[in-house]
């Protein structure tokens, strides 16, 4: 298991150095069906000027229009920060099989709220390429204070 999530893990990098070369906030998510991804995205909220598209509501998006259905019952995202509480909101309302997600968010992430937010058969895993998530996440902020 450890080394297929790494593999998607470094698709969600993928898709967080997109946020990142368009300035936005690199985090990135995946979608997995079947052993296949089904949905690839990135923060936009800076794009779009909308709060609500943050990488995992992408995602999400996607994943039920690829599905065509709004649950995501058999299906694990990645993500390369812990998701926040909008993001776990959704994530647990789509009822996903499972969370997997690099660095934590102790500003911004679900665990502020609660340790039980999502359905009951979901299960979560973190810290896979957590090192590389947070390496990002500094140099995007770092950038960005020097400008």
């Amino acid at each position: 298991m450890l080394q297929k999530d790494r593999y998607y893990m470094k698709q969600a990098l993928l898709e967080a150095q997109k946020a990142f070369n368009k300035k936005e906030v690199p985090i990135g998510a995946v979608i997995i069906f079947e052993e296949k991804i089904i949905a690839r995205s990135y923060n936009l909220t800076k794009t779009l000027n909308d709060v609500t598209a943050h990488a995992e509501m992408q995602a999400i998006t996607a994943a039920s229009t690829a599905l065509g259905g709004k649950y995501l019952i058999n299906c694990t995202i990645y993500v390369t920060v812990e998701p926040c509480i909008m993001c776990a909101g959704a994530l647990a309302l789509s009822q996903i099989k499972r969370i997997v997600y690099g660095m934590n968010n102790k500003k911004q992430g679900y665990h502020r709220v609660s340790h039980s937010f999502f359905h009951s058969k979901t299960t979560v895993t973190n810290g896979i390429l957590a090192e590389e998530s947070l390496a990002l996440m500094k140099y995007f902020f770092q950038n960005k204070r020097q400008k």
